[in-house]
């Protein structure tokens, strides 16, 4: 997808800081943290939204939850808890139309996880 930001971002075309990366997932931070870590896992394979999954993407939802769950490790988030988040259309809150998944944690009490618009 020329257009696709997050497919500039995986083609090195858009400078981001990337905290991990392979051959199915890149994960980089957001721009517009919700969250004291909020870093966006997007899968390398272009697909617009959860809506748009097919069977044969099953395993690479699986590589999106499994990577949110190594870094958060590393990030140090995984005693404290953290929350993953699909936004899923404009409705949802999805503004970029390449699957991602959010992973937010880093709080540093209750009331900080109130985040307006996600659960």
């Amino acid at each position: 997808m020329q257009d696709c930001l997050f497919c500039k971002i995986i083609n090195k075309e858009v400078p981001v800081e990337i905290v991990y990366e392979n051959n199915k997932v890149v994960a980089f931070k957001d721009i517009h943290p919700k969250a004291p870590i909020h870093l966006l896992i997007v899968p390398q394979k272009h697909i617009p939204s959860v809506d748009h999954l097919e069977i044969q993407d099953k395993e690479l939802i699986g590589e999106l939850f499994l990577t949110a769950q190594k870094i958060a490790r590393e990030q140090r988030i995984a005693q404290t808890g953290y929350k993953l988040v699909f936004n899923v259309g404009r409705g949802g809150g999805q503004v970029i139309d390449h699957l991602h998944l959010h992973l937010l944690g880093g709080w540093k009490s209750e009331k900080e996880r109130d985040i307006p618009g996600m659960p």
